[in-house]
């Protein structure tokens, strides 16, 4: 073996080309590639139809591989769960695939074996979906199971005793998980839990134990509607084809009378605190620093998409920047606006090694103060190229195209802005981001959620006196003022 090693760079040398011996080489890392102007972007020509029960069906032609996607979006979720029962809606999508039509679960799942397809189905805010990848060979078989599991779902008592018992059993496992016990306390300190959005998509195990299979079956029966519905199908058709599919599988689904969501307005933060939430004996912290921010549809989504770009969307941002390559102190930091149908949430966040807490916040105030000053020019051009570099891949695949398109049925978004992304990125100023900084990040009125062990990190928190401090328990709630 020793003698191997003193071999193998003799070797290496006399296989090198003779015109690169002695030769100084540089190491690629050294040298960055330079970002460079996009290329225009041809977007797939998209077609719209409504059936006549209320279907809205979005056509995309790709014949570059036998291959076509499906995604059929309907335009509820969670925010429609009732009070006391969060979590019923994404229990409703994922029981779905568990049995349909004459098929139980194992039936469903050995088709889609044999048809060597995948079909998903899931549940997030404002939307739920069932998706279909399949062969052009095999799409007629694949669509019926599809439209099966949509229209005909059976929700067996024995598979849905099974996913309830599961889902108690994650809810249990999210109680010793730091991260999820600070999402969950964030989201209910800023919205409060009488919204939507305060609340977790899969609920609590209080709310799972009252869901019974005749909640599913409501929640099916009055949601999942063709009036309240798109469908995407992208791939090998023609027009025609699509639509006589569409028709074929979808057209006996009825329409339904879709009940008003009662909206509750969030009371945004007066003022910046800190809320302690304890998790004993915890290595790190798990940092949530925010409050609510703005809607999908809202004007300034290009220049937020920039400024939270250089400030957290990326490896090279400021806040990772910041927290990971210099100081140490994480893994990874970052931020992100949740746009939804209301305005979501801002969030910069990260885990922290416990020991750093006091100075992590500290410099998560800087980065968030910072960022309201003159962006550099530099940095401007940078975070524009990498969205718009970045944007193509986002089309790369039939799944892709459809992902892209169904992504905007929720919030009624024209299609045509899928094709006008790179110029509007393209526009922002240094004066668009500043703007948008200053209205939207105030660190004067942040929610600053830091779930960690209450006795090592509450006096040094305490003694920053960058805001008051509560302690608060895992749900958001008030405990004790220290």
């Amino acid at each position: 073996m020793l003698r191997f090693t003193r071999i193998l760079p003799t070797a290496l040398f006399l296989a090198m080309p003779a015109s690169l011996v002695g030769a100084q080489i540089t190491p690629a890392s050294m040298t960055p590639p330079q970002l460079k102007t996009p290329t225009p972007l041809l977007m797939p020509k998209m077609i719209e139809r409504i059936l006549p029960n209320g279907l809205r069906v979005i056509f995309v032609e790709q014949h570059e591989l036998p291959l076509v996607d499906i995604n059929l979006v309907v335009r509820t979720g969670p925010e429609a769960d009732p009070k006391g029962k969060a979590g019923l809606a994404t229990l409703t999508a994922n029981m779905l695939d568990e049995g349909a039509g004459l098929l139980d679960a194992l039936g469903i799942a050995e088709q889609i074996g044999y048809l060597a397809i995948r079909l998903n189905s899931g549940s997030g805010f404002e939307q739920s979906s069932v998706s279909l990848h399949t062969t052009r060979a095999t799409l007629d078989s694949a669509l019926a199971l599809m439209a099966d599991v949509v229209l005909r779902p059976t929700f067996p008592q024995k598979e849905f005793d099974r996913l309830k018992n599961d889902r108690l059993t994650a809810l249990l496992q999210e109680v010793d998980r730091g991260p999820a016990i600070a999402d969950r306390a964030f989201n209910a300190i800023v919205f409060g839990e009488d919204h939507p959005y305060g609340r977790s998509a899969s609920g609590t195990r209080e709310d799972a134990e009252t869901i019974t299979r005749e909640d599913v079956q409501t929640f099916w029966n009055t949601w999942y509607r063709p009036n309240n519905a798109t469908l995407v199908i992208v791939g090998d058709l023609t027009l025609a084809d699509a639509m006589a599919k569409a028709t074929s599988a979808f057209s006996r689904w009825t329409k339904g009378r879709l009940p008003v969501i009662a909206r509750v307005a969030p009371t945004p933060a007066r003022a910046t605190r800190v809320y302690v939430v304890d998790k004993p004996k915890a290595p790190q912290t798990s940092f949530r620093i925010g409050g609510i921010g703005v809607a999908r549809t809202t004007a300034d989504y290009y220049p937020l998409m920039v400024m939270n770009t250089a400030l957290g969307a990326s490896f090279t941002s400021r806040l990772n920047n910041n927290l990971r390559e210099t100081k140490g102190y994480t893994y990874g930091a970052g931020s992100n606006f949740s746009m939804r149908r209301e305005p979501g949430a801002f969030t910069a966040r990260a885990e922290i090694v416990a020991e750093k807490t006091d100075s992590a916040l500290i410099e998560f105030m800087k980065e968030l103060k910072g960022i309201r000053t003159p962006m550099p020019a530099a940095e401007l051009a940078k975070s524009k190229r990498y969205l718009q570099l970045g944007y193509a891949e986002g089309f790369e695949s039939t799944g892709d195209i459809a992902g892209q398109i169904a992504a905007l049925v929720p919030y009624g978004i024209p299609l045509s802005t899928l094709g006008r992304f790179n110029g509007g990125i393209g526009a922002v100023t240094t004066a668009d981001v500043q703007r948008v900084a200053m209205r939207y990040l105030d660190p004067g009125k942040l929610a600053i959620v830091v779930a960690g062990d209450r006795a090592s990190i509450l006096p040094a928190l305490q003694a920053l006196k960058i805001a008051p401090v509560e302690v608060r328990d895992g749900k958001g709630r008030g405990v004790v003022t220290p």
